[in-house]
């Protein structure tokens, strides 16, 4: 039981080079997964309300849906978009590379944040070798199309893999997967101690890194998260574990802490994820990760609470924004007549 239970918890993390429970979610390090393989999904706009009334700033979506980022024009929120991996191939070529930017991140990056791409997703854990080797040579062609449009120092180019393939799962227990009370893991190598399976990933890949000779790689978790309903056989997909999983490493984030072997460096994730989506394939666990039903009633109780106008709410509310702004503008115009 112990390993199915640990085989649910979900981590991906992005590397970055460093070159060029309130009512709301308020730590800075917390960003949420997008996801829209649904077909009873709210509009991007009731989203953003959403959103908002949750004070999320940082969204990580898997493609770059232009409902989305037009949606999110004006607003504080962070993008990290995405570009599968049936495009790598593609990406390979620079005139194909910088049309994709031209159409998918200069028309909207000026008004909706897009601060990342990531190139693929989970491609080494996978047995696609064509997709192996287009991997990097895509990364390097997508970063010499930011460059060349002046894109370089606002975008930055990473990918996503799954740090699945650190754990032992017959041999982790459920509590230090949890973040729950337990005796924890001392590393033999460094004698820092970990109090939960997170925390003792993310150093792992750092050490990795640091073997390799460098130091100016940052890593963030882009999806993490626990499902609350699965098949028969997944029967730590319990809306009561997924309360457990989030609401600690809420709760952990909330203070800004760093791993044992970077104290100083606060964690940074993106929770997966916003909504539960019913199309996904794969077991039932893939199509319960979700936060929120799609209705927007939460899934599970963490303590925090977000508002999801209706349809005509949401509209009336952007037609009144739009008039307010228009308002203000007839207002200024008048004064200086």
């Amino acid at each position: 039981m112990a390993t199915q239970m640990a085989t649910l918890f979900r981590a991906l993390l992005l590397l970055f080079t460093l070159s060029d429970s309130f009512g709301r979610i308020c730590c800075h390090g917390v960003g949420i997964n997008y996801g829209q393989i649904a077909n009873n999904l709210p509009s991007p706009s009731r989203v953003a309300y959403l959103l908002r009334s949750l004070n999320i700033s940082r969204v990580k979506l898997y493609d770059a849906d232009p409902n989305v980022l037009s949606s999110f024009a004006n607003s504080e929120v962070e993008f990290v978009i995405g570009l599968g991996n049936e495009y790598l191939e593609k990406m390979t070529d620079p005139v194909q590379a910088q049309s994709w930017i031209q159409q998918h991140v200069q028309p909207y990056i000026s008004q909706t944040k897009i601060t990342c791409i990531t190139v693929g997703n989970e491609i080494l854990t996978g047995n696609d070798t064509q997709l192996m080797s287009n991997l990097f040579p895509a990364m390097q062609t997508i970063y010499g199309a930011l460059s060349n449009l002046g894109l370089s120092k606002e975008v930055y180019v990473t990918t996503a893999h799954s740090i699945g393939i650190l754990d032992n799962p017959g041999q982790v227990s459920l509590e230090y997967v949890l973040f729950q009370p337990n005796p924890g893991t001392m590393d033999p190598i460094t004698n820092l101690k970990y109090d939960n399976m997170l925390y003792a990933q993310i150093d792992a890949v750092y050490s990795a890194i640091k073997a390799m000779g460098r130091t100016d790689v940052q890593v963030k978790i882009s999806e993490t998260g626990w499902p609350s309903k699965g098949d028969p056989n997944e029967v730590g997909a319990t809306p009561q574990n997924a309360k457990l999983y989030n609401s600690n490493l809420l709760s952990r984030l909330q203070q800004n802490e760093g791993t044992p072997a970077n104290p100083s460096v606060p964690v940074e994730v993106y929770v997966f994820a916003l909504f539960n989506e019913n199309l996904k394939p794969g077991p039932a666990s893939e199509r319960n990760y979700g936060l929120y039903y799609p209705d927007g009633t939460p899934v599970y109780d963490i303590g925090i609470r977000g508002f999801l106008p209706r349809m005509a709410y949401a509209a009336s509310w952007k037609n009144e924004l739009s008039f307010f702004v228009l308002f203000l503008s007839l207002a200024s115009l008048i004064c200086t007549l």
